[in-house]
């Protein structure tokens, strides 16, 4: 969540940069910021109210000891009744900053500077293209069917066990899903991520301290006997490590990757755009998280946005990287790079990875800091993540660019991982 201090010291900085992610901020930074100049006065109002008891209590002393009991005594009633009303100023004190952090929470983030603007998908900005597009056959088959010829997955035995979005991965596709997983946690292994297996269920805390909560309370599947929610992504988890933590600034960053299955609602979802792996309830995906420097936290995107081009690069997929617009970003996130594979069946773009930099976000939810080296007081860090990648999309690309017919062939470098070249 945003910086209370910034709010109230930028008010009209932050209603500004607010409307590149289309957020009307008015209102909720009007209302803090007279809650803060109530609580002002208050203030004022109690200093003087401790600054009398203070004086009074010093004289009550005094007057015992001139044998003005009388007086004394007058002067002991008034010391209570100051102490009556500094309690009440506490409740008051209490209750705005109830207020104040109940519409602090509803503020997104940021945008950094270079956002673009626009409104929809469509106004996301380009900055990168590589590989050619395949050029199929005419009787090229989308991944479905394809899936259902060589017996892949079976999206009709997961909507019979579980639903709609709950695929049954068999054979050489099940094989095909372990060799991109373990393929993504080695090479993010020898890009210096250490490995976690967090849980699949986290806390309502965890879901607050990265943003899931409770802007995306209603896509999250919610364990309501224990209050537990299935993760929409190990970021959650992988992030939730580092809540309440007070780092050391000459270890950053801290790198993490994981392997998670994750848990979508994807409430409202239909259409030709959703067929097969195209959007799913339950997927597996390989995440990237880094706890950073805020000096060094743009450096760090960089980086993970270049280990996820290499990862694409590597299966010889076609893909472009798309700058997020202001109103097509997250709650939570200052700067998104989405990555996109070209499926030559469906004919069309296919997003498979988001990597984002949080800045201060994250950290402030989480209380989140880091050991200034200069001042040795404690900083919010920055945090960032970054799929590595989602399954569901890649392998559908994978499928559909290197059918033939004899079969299809799969990449180089996943060989070593499968143990076979084609699915015949």
């Amino acid at each position: 969540m945003l910086n209370l201090k910034f709010i109230q010291e930028n008010p009209e900085l932050v209603i500004a940069k607010l409307k590149k992610k289309h957020f009307d901020a008015t209102e909720i930074v009007g209302k803090i910021t007279e809650l803060y100049r109530t609580k002002n006065q208050l203030q004022n109002q109690s200093d003087q109210a401790k600054a009398e008891l203070n004086k009074i209590s010093g004289e009550v002393g005094l007057l015992m000891r001139q044998g003005k009991k009388e007086e004394a005594e007058i002067a002991k009633a008034r010391t209570s009744e100051i102490k009556e009303s500094i309690k009440q100023f506490d409740v008051e004190f209490a209750a705005i900053e109830e207020q104040v952090y109940q519409l602090q929470v509803q503020l997104p983030n940021l945008p950094a500077d270079i956002v673009p603007e626009g409104r929809h998908a469509a106004d996301n900005l380009t900055v990168k293209r590589q590989g050619d597009i395949p050029e199929l056959p005419e009787n090229a088959l989308p991944h479905w069917e394809l899936a259902a010829k060589y017996n892949l997955i079976d999206f009709e035995l997961g909507v019979k066990l579980t639903g709609a979005g709950f695929p049954v991965y068999r054979g050489k596709g099940a094989r095909l899903q372990r060799a991109l997983i373990s393929f993504f946690l080695d090479e993010a292994r020898e890009a210096g991520y250490e490995e976690i297996q967090p849980p699949l269920m986290v806390n309502e805390a965890s879901g607050f301290g990265t943003g899931q909560l409770p802007d995306k309370e209603g896509q999250m599947y919610h364990a309501t006997l224990d209050n537990l929610y299935l993760i929409p992504t190990a970021e959650v988890p992988v992030t939730n490590i580092y809540r309440d933590v007070i780092l050391e600034a000459k270890d950053l960053p801290y790198k993490n990757t994981a392997y998670s299955a994750c848990f979508r609602r994807e409430a409202g979802s239909y259409g030709k755009d959703v067929r097969g792996l195209n959007r799913l309830h339950q997927f597996d995906k390989v995440e990237i998280v880094q706890i950073a420097h805020p000096d060094k936290s743009y450096e760090a995107l960089d980086g993970m946005v270049n280990h996820v081009a290499s990862l694409v690069e590597k299966l010889e997929l076609p893909y472009r990287i798309l700058r997020l617009c202001g109103g097509d970003m997250s709650f939570t996130s200052a700067l998104t790079y989405d990555f996109e594979v070209f499926s030559a069946a469906q004919k069309m773009w296919l997003e498979v990875s988001s990597v984002s930099n949080f800045e201060s976000f994250q950290a402030n939810r989480l209380k989140l800091r880091y050991r200034d080296e200069a001042t040795k007081k404690p900083q919010l860090a920055h945090t960032l993540n970054g799929s590595a990648l989602a399954l569901p999309r890649i392998v559908a690309a994978l499928l559909e660019n290197n059918q033939t017919p004899e079969g299809i062939k799969i990449p180089k470098v996943l060989v070593p991982y499968c143990g076979f070249e084609m699915i015949y």
